[in-house]
């Protein structure tokens, strides 16, 4: 058997003074599929972090096999130093490694290795640096959350190629499906230490609970014996002095091993805030199309959605979901047919891209709307504490800046907002992204007995098969069809999966220069004009402003005895607010515009 390329043993790390890793330890072998799993904040990222050589633990060792070569993708990578895509992934390639993997990964990663890097955007520079970690084919893949802001066909593409090369893998990431798919061997990261499973991901969530309630049943053995102890310590201690210390001794060790049980962390508590019952019919759409510089986006759609049903809207990056969206909930007028809505709606929604959040709020005051110390969820009033501590969060963060949370934080966070406001129709744009598996596990229970509606899109199909009732899918050139039930259901249905847009394909071998590389193999990629290129990479910014100027007006104009003392004042909050709103439906549909035309440009 060959020797561990990559070994970690006792490892120990304490973090702002709380211990977060004491007793963890990873063994990497040559070919190993090794998933890793554990609570948000149990220390994953931190694990793999030193696995990776990029921080040093407080004790422990670390060992890599001499030659052994190793590639690390981290959640935020800096590309500071190098001008383009094409440079930071050409700068993890060693001598004697091929030039061509790099064209090759970012055709399919949909980047052109031209972009300068201070120009990208998160999801970009994610997918920049998988090309950079993917291109050497080392001996160890350390890869953290490697889908993230991937769309279905990347994901199910990027499975295939880890799948085909020959290195060993070690996986962190909330995709179940992704990691069912690759894993043969998961390392569970618990209350700092770590266990190991000699099974895949598919095995992991029933053996977790089988570990909890065996830990229970010890727990409740261990207070037993703590009573029968306690009870010959008051009853029935006899003259044999040394027989007594023994005894005496071992009830002093119970106590300890009792009082020293870290049980498992706390589950969010979630709860959904119902609004009255909508009409039987949610959403009607009839033969609805919608049109951007002459690419069809949405062509002759119609569905019919009635109350308690979960649909899923699913299809590749720029297939227009968010503008089928939008069409659905009345948010954007189709071109041409009918959209109707049903009576009593009342919406919730979640953005994907986290927008709510005001980057000046703390985690009390993003939960509040910034007004008092009270939530009312369900019907029931709390203080922002408790409601906080529902989801996971510690009392000391309430004044934590939402800028400095981590994602799965900034996750639940979102839920905790959206799920607060009384709803009948639930609008979810990407929730799973950064949930740990429990807290999935908790959205879809709470899907599932939501007594409204749900529109979901998302890249994950293991939670499209676990809550979806339907699935609208992209056929492409603008068509998209319903298939009843989950992701899984529509593939036996359809045949398929998601399609990407088509793109030239590279043909490995034939190019290895920069310039040919990087392009199609026929015709040069054409471009946006300059000027709507800064016009789009703007907007988004001044879409961010009126949205915090609309968030910073409404508060004043929900004061019901506004207009008796100081109408002047109202008509002009008023007059703002409504300015705000109407730029910013303007701003919404020029970047929608924008972006369709980028797409038809440039194929990304």
């Amino acid at each position: 058997m060959a020797p561990p390329l990559l070994t970690l043993q006792n490892i120990a790390l304490t973090f702002g003074g709380r211990p977060l890793l004491t007793d963890a330890s990873l063994s990497v072998e040559p070919g190993e599929r090794l998933c890793l799993v554990g609570r948000n904040g149990s220390g994953k990222s931190t694990l793999l972090k030193i696995a990776a050589g990029q921080i040093e633990a407080d004790d422990g060792e670390r060992f890599v096999h001499p030659g052994a070569t190793l590639r690390y993708l981290p959640q935020e990578p800096d590309l500071s130093g190098h001008p383009t895509v094409w440079d930071y992934a050409a700068a993890g390639l060693e001598d004697g490694d091929d030039t061509w993997r790099i064209g090759y990964l970012l055709e399919h990663l949909a980047l052109d290795g031209d972009l300068k890097t201070a120009n990208l955007s998160g999801g970009e520079a994610r997918r920049a640096a998988l090309a950079r970690t993917l291109a050497p084919q080392p001996d160890i893949l350390l890869l953290d959350e490697p889908t993230n802001h991937l769309d279905l066909p990347a994901i199910e593409w990027l499975e295939s190629e880890l799948a085909s090369l020959p290195g060993a893998l070690v996986l962190i990431s909330h995709d179940r499906r992704f990691l069912s798919n690759l894993s043969r061997r998961t390392l569970w990261i618990d209350r700092g230490e770590t266990r190991l499973l000699e099974k895949g991901f598919a095995a992991f969530e029933a053996w977790r609970d089988e570990v909890f309630e065996q830990e229970q049943t010890d727990l409740q053995k261990l207070d037993r014996k703590i009573v029968r102890e306690e009870d010959w310590l008051r009853y029935g201690v006899t003259a044999r002095r040394k027989r007594n210390v023994r005894r005496l001794a071992g009830l002093h060790e119970l106590r300890a091993q009792r009082r020293d049980h870290r049980g498992p962390q706390g589950q969010a508590k979630i709860t959904v805030t119902d609004a009255d019952a909508s009409g039987k019919r949610v959403i009607e759409a009839k033969s609805i199309s919608k049109t951007y510089a002459g690419r069809a986006i949405v062509s002759d759609f119609s569905t019919r959605i009635a109350r308690g049903h979960c649909v899923g809207i699913v299809g590749p990056n720029g297939a227009g979901k968010t503008t089928l969206l939008n069409m659905l909930t009345g948010e954007l007028k189709p071109d041409s047919g009918e959209i109707i809505l049903g009576t009593n709606l009342e919406l919730a929604s979640l953005d994907q891209k986290r927008a709510a959040l005001k980057p000046g709020w703390t985690l009390a005051e993003a939960l509040t709307q910034g007004s008092g110390d009270r939530v009312e969820v369900g019907g029931q009033v709390k203080h922002v504490m408790a409601y906080m501590q529902d989801f996971l969060f510690r009392p000391e963060q309430a004044r934590t800046p939402v800028e400095v949370l981590s994602g799965g934080e900034r996750a639940r966070l979102m839920l905790a907002r959206a799920l607060a406001l009384p709803s009948n129709l639930l609008v979810l744009d990407e929730p799973t992204n950064d949930l740990d598996l429990e807290t999935l596990d908790l959205l879809e229970g709470l899907i599932a007995d939501y007594a409204g509606t749900v529109l979901l899109v998302t890249h994950d199909r293991d939670f499209l098969d676990r809550v979806a009732t339907s699935v609208i899918m992209s056929e492409g050139q603008g068509v998209w069809r319903e298939y009843a039930g989950g992701y899984s259901d529509m593939l036996a249905q359809r045949g398929a999966g998601v399609e990407s847009v088509k793109r030239d394909t590279l043909k490995a071998g034939q190019k290895t220069d920069k310039a040919a590389a990087s392009a199609p193999s026929n015709a040069p990629r054409k471009r946006m004009p300059n000027k709507e290129k800064y016009e789009l990479e703007a907007l988004p910014g001044e879409m961010e402003k009126l949205q915090v100027k609309i968030a910073a007006l409404e508060p004043a104009l929900a004061d019901p005895n506004l207009y008796a003392k100081d109408p002047a004042r109202f008509a002009r909050l008023t007059e703002d607010v409504a300015a705000a709103q109407t730029r910013l439906a303007e701003a919404e549909d020029r970047w929608l515009e924008l972006e369709a035309m980028r797409e038809a440009l440039e194929g990304g």
